[in-house]
């Protein structure tokens, strides 16, 4: 491995440790209590809209990026 292949790799790693990515799922007062929180604290990066979980169930499923510095 070449020295410019190991800093694009290192530059790679720390670019993907600033971020946390997760996929919550429960009812839509929950899920937006937790965006509350977490665009309060200044982490919120992203979130998705909300996408049924189908049939009869009631909850939501979406998509947060948070900062984890």
């Amino acid at each position: 491995m070449t020295t410019r292949e190991r800093a694009y790799a290192r530059a790679n790693n720390q670019r993907a440790a600033q971020y946390t990515e997760l996929w919550i799922i429960g009812r839509p007062e929950d899920i937006a209590a937790m965006v509350q929180v977490a665009s309060a604290s200044g982490r919120l990066v992203y979130v998705s809209a909300p996408t049924l979980m189908g049939g009869d169930d009631t909850r939501q499923r979406r998509y947060l990026r948070l900062r984890t510095n």
